[in-house]
């Protein structure tokens, strides 16, 4: 989202360790464990960790990507998913509703997968979220009061960087304070910080403040919260996997090694078992099987744990048919209701002396302010680096008698969801526009945090080493995108208020006939089919629920009609929650991994 063509490549290499970190499978020196997880990414990590506490269980954790850490300066975090060795570079098909553009589709190839490559924003969603969760999978565990234990182990607040207060920012009793995860309100105040807070006041009925978006209360205007702590990101990498592996040797990870499928192992209750799999470090590898004596764990995300089911043969016959794989299991669901939050951003032109972050990140800029901000967070990890860009969001709902809401119905889980989401950004931001050389900048980002449209993961090929079909159907209901449509036209009244009056000259080039006062749906429409870009919150494609006939995993994260196999990520949500997903993510693994430490005794 942002620019930085200045910025170094940032990494670190995973230091000694107890446990042991490999790079081939041939370098194993057992191919047998207790638990198999496939992915280290955001909830992988935690499961494994959390599976390895008890010294007599072996874990080996398998991750296709690299094994550095990268891009730890929060304000570079953007530039870690684009075009870069650390994400998968997914595309997707041609989206209909976007003029048939196709995509990118970030997904981290990397220990702590898009938890060290995404935008750190740390929002659980709303309590209405989590209450519906419960219902659809028919376990209470899910219901926010019993998950919100669960979403404080993994934190720890930090204060920020800048040595401000920070109270009055944030709720410290609906967090954690002694979990692995750094969480805190960002470091560096901007100069639109008052502006915003201005206009809670001035426009308080729509824009209000909320003390605290984490609380279950999620509705209204608040403190971005990110998770990251000492001037550092904090990923499920260094906050789960690398603790582990410094401090235990009953927990390997093998990096760079793709897991091709599952392998049937033998029956259990009649049903057909899983327990090993094939992984080869390339495509022209001889496989290497790897055996779970208890439990293979999937956490290679909403993309990654849909593929390997259907490269196992467990899926939509007439799908796996298709593209030469035998079907072993039906499970028609696996690979459906993909659903993510589509953004796009619109900037404003403010005065040119305004204090914005654009003289680090534009295009064809003088490098010297990021050298000088680089070699500061270099020296001590403070200063602009240690930022996110933006440091309000706010999630909002149509008003009640919307017509909208009268036409299609509420989506939302309940009345305490959020339809779309603003956020306000202290210079030129963008996931799809070029950037210009020169000026200075606000960006609005626009997200629609309850899509009523529902895509496909599906294969085109039997080789894990080809990409699938990522199908995200943007905008395939009217409902999401006239909710798009509000969401614009509300940024407009925020940016009118008073409080922007001396600071907005017009709108940027881009955006100035959507912004335009007698804009019409179709021109702001135009605008959006042009710019739309996934925020990168795939979910759903393997989703829990608690009828036999329906989803893909029951209650405990186990997938249906087999044994021997959990799938604990992103993709067993039933429907994608309001907000950003990371934080709802770690809580659910910790309750996974609590529930498969209780069924096995350890």
């Amino acid at each position: 989202m942002l620019n930085l063509a200045h910025a170094p490549v940032l990494f670190a290499f995973f230091g000694t360790t107890l446990g042991a970190l490999y790079t081939d499978p041939s370098q194993l020196t057992k191919t047998t464990y207790d638990f198999v997880v496939v992915g280290a990414g955001t909830a992988g990590n935690v499961v494994a960790a959390r599976l390895s506490e008890n010294p007599s269980v072996s874990v080996l954790v398998i991750e296709a990507g690299v094994s550095y850490v990268v891009l730890q300066a929060p304000l570079l975090g953007p530039q870690a998913s684009v075009n870069s060795p650390f994400d998968w570079n997914y595309t997707t098909v041609p989206q209909k509703a976007l003029n048939n553009q196709v995509l990118p589709y970030y997904r981290g190839f990397v220990l702590g997968g898009s938890s060290s490559t995404n935008f750190l924003t740390w929002t659980r969603g709303a309590r209405d979220d989590y209450d519906k969760f419960a219902k659809v999978v028919g376990d209470n565990s899910f219901s926010w009061n019993k998950l919100l234990p669960f979403f404080k182990k993994s934190e720890q607040w930090v204060h920020p960087t800048d040595g401000r207060n920070d109270s009055g920012q944030y709720d410290p009793s609906v967090h954690g304070h002694s979990g692995p995860v750094y969480l805190s309100v960002t470091g560096n105040l901007s100069a639109i910080d008052s502006r915003v807070m201005a206009t809670t006041q001035e426009l308080s009925s729509e824009f209000p403040f909320n003390l605290d978006t984490n609380s279950g209360n999620l509705l209204g205007l608040g403190w971005i919260q990110s998770h990251m702590g000492f001037g550092k990101r904090s990923s499920s990498a260094t906050a789960y996997l690398q603790p582990a592996l410094d401090a235990r040797t009953n927990i390997d990870v093998l990096i760079e090694t793709r897991v091709t499928k599952l392998l049937k192992t033998g029956t259990s209750s009649g049903l057909p078992e899983f327990k090993s799999l094939n992984v080869v470090k390339s495509a022209s590898s001889t496989p290497t099987v790897i055996t779970a004596r208890k439990e293979i764990i999937l956490s290679a995300g909403s993309i990654g744990s849909p593929q390997i089911l259907m490269l196992s043969g467990i899926g939509n016959p007439p799908e796996l048919t298709k593209v030469g794989i035998t079907p072993q299991v039906t499970l028609r669901e696996v690979g459906k209701n993909l659903q993510d939050h589509p953004l796009f951003t619109a900037q404003w032109k403010v005065r040119d002396d305004a204090d914005t972050f654009d003289p680090l990140t534009l295009a064809g800029v003088d490098p010297a302010p990021f050298l000088a901000a680089f070699a500061e967070w270099n020296a001590n990890k403070t200063g602009l680096l240690t930022a996110v860009g933006g440091k309000h969001m706010g999630f909002f709902r149509l008003p009640n008698n919307s017509p909208l809401l009268r036409r299609y119905g509420d989506p939302a889980p309940g009345p305490g969801s959020a339809h779309y989401e603003l956020a306000w950004q202290n210079g030129f931001v963008s996931v799809s526009q070029p950037f210009p050389t020169s000026g200075r900048y606000i960006s609005n980002i626009h997200v629609l945090n309850t899509p009523t449209s529902r895509g496909t993961v599906t294969l085109q090929s039997s080789s894990a080493f080809t990409q699938p079909l990522i199908d995200p159907n943007f905008y395939s209901s009217e409902f999401d995108l006239q909710t798009m449509v509000y969401a614009v036209r509300s940024a407009q009244r925020f940016i009118r208020s008073s409080a922007w009056s001396d600071y907005v000259v017009s709108a940027y080039t881009d955006s100035q006939d959507m912004f335009a006062l007698d804009a019409s749906d179709e021109t702001i429409i135009a605008y959006i089919r042009r710019w739309t870009h996934s925020i990168k919150h795939p979910m759903c494609t393997a989703a829990m629920h608690k009828d036999s006939d329906k989803g893909v995993v029951d209650n405990n994260f186990k997938v249906k009609k087999i044994k021997g196999v959990r799938i604990v990520d992103a993709a067993v949500f039933p429907f994608v929650p309001s907000a950003h997903p990371v934080a709802g993510i770690f809580g659910i693994a910790e309750l996974a991994a609590s529930k498969i430490k209780n069924f096995h005794g350890i």
